[in-house]
């Protein structure tokens, strides 16, 4: 399963990659607004932290978006517990 996670601290990038691996899932992290965004491609599932990102970060996701599959959820807090629970309902 492909994860794109937006937002988040960038002193937890390595953290968010490893989690993700448990879970058997490649992720792609992107915890600030930079061009690479546009190459998000399509995630399985797409993992807003809202607390720590901009409305327009957001909205550049979103619309960088291909695929109609993807399934979007949006997170308040960007803590290890919060994507743990996140990944636990998504994955199978």
């Amino acid at each position: 399963m492909k994860v794109a996670i937006i937002g988040g601290n960038e002193c937890m990038v390595c953290e968010y990659k490893k989690l993700c691996e448990k879970y058997k899932c490649k992720a792609k992290i992107y915890p600030k607004m930079t061009n690479e965004l546009k190459n998000i491609g399509s995630p399985d599932l797409l993992v807003l932290f809202t607390n720590t990102v901009s409305h327009k970060m957001i909205k550049c996701a979103l619309n960088e978006i291909k695929s109609q599959d993807t399934k979007i959820v949006r997170s308040h807090t960007s803590s290890m517990a919060s994507l743990r629970g996140i990944l636990e309902e998504h994955t199978v």
